[in-house]
């Protein structure tokens, strides 16, 4: 559809890097972002930006130093030809190089390999929670993965959370404030999603449905 219309098409893998296989030229994408601290398991603080050679020098970021540019006299300057141009001096280099390790570790592993565990993993919760007597499993889409989102009837999700941290299980909970296009429309204000990750184990699992039940 972007091709069709001409449009430039930024895409927020945010939640798929380090989860699923991402090829830039396979999706059609101009621009790709992601972050580090989620399925990469990077440090907070770090992402990363493709940009196509293609729309390079149609894209002005929203403010530039001279890293960015080329100071060509006392009020003009010159974009750095290539991805320099969205980056700045001042910088969180311990956060880049632990980025860096983080996604050769990935890559050490394969992330088809990581992605496969981690479905299979993500479908073994989903199964687990959906015979559990009054647990809702909310997830939709064809393809899903890692992050399991449930309510459990009666029970609010922020004490949810807390019985489950109690027993030394993290899972975060989404409110609609953080997603007004899709949870509003479910009428639904939050919910529960556990977010698992090829390292984690079966037992790890059984361990979080057995404080549900």
């Amino acid at each position: 559809i972007a091709a069709r219309h001409k449009l430039l098409y930024l895409l927020d893998a945010c939640q798929s890097a380090g989860q699923v296989p991402l090829d830039v030229k396979a999706i059609g994408c101009h621009m790709l972002s992601g972050t580090g601290r989620k399925y990469l398991r990077g440090p907070r603080g770090t992402g990363f930006l493709y940009v196509s050679d293609g729309v390079l020098d149609q894209l002005e970021p929203p403010f530039v130093d001279l890293e960015a540019t080329t100071w060509t006299g006392p009020d003009s300057y010159v974009l750095k030809p290539d991805a320099k141009r969205f980056e700045n001096w001042e910088r969180y280099f311990a956060g880049q190089i632990g980025l860096g390790v983080a996604v050769g570790y990935a890559l050490g592993f394969g992330v088809a390999q990581l992605s496969r565990r981690i479905i299979e993993l993500g479908a073994a919760l989903r199964k687990g929670l959906s015979e559990l007597p009054g647990v809702e499993v909310h997830d939709k889409g064809l393809n899903k993965g890692g992050i399991v989102t449930f309510l459990v009837e009666g029970e609010d999700p922020v004490r949810t959370k807390a019985r489950l941290a109690e027993a030394g299980i993290n899972v975060s909970v989404s409110t609609a404030t953080s997603s007004q296009i899709d949870l509003p429309a479910r009428n639904l204000s939050a919910l529960v999603r556990a977010s698992v990750h090829a390292f984690n184990t079966d037992a790890e699992i059984e361990t979080l449905l057995g404080v549900l039940r």
